[in-house]
């Protein structure tokens, strides 16, 4: 299985996109990264 690190940009859209109350799951069609990339970053 292959990984991609998040760039430091990307952290902080997740950031700021959590805090206007958006899913993992639209996150990360946002990003486009996988839910489960998006789980592992904020510790889920």
């Amino acid at each position: 299985m292959n990984y991609t690190h998040l760039a430091e940009e990307e952290r902080y859209q997740i950031q700021a996109l959590l805090d206007v109350g958006m899913s993992v799951t639209a996150i990360a069609v946002q990003i486009n990264h996988h839910k489960s990339t998006i789980s592992r970053e904020l510790g889920n």
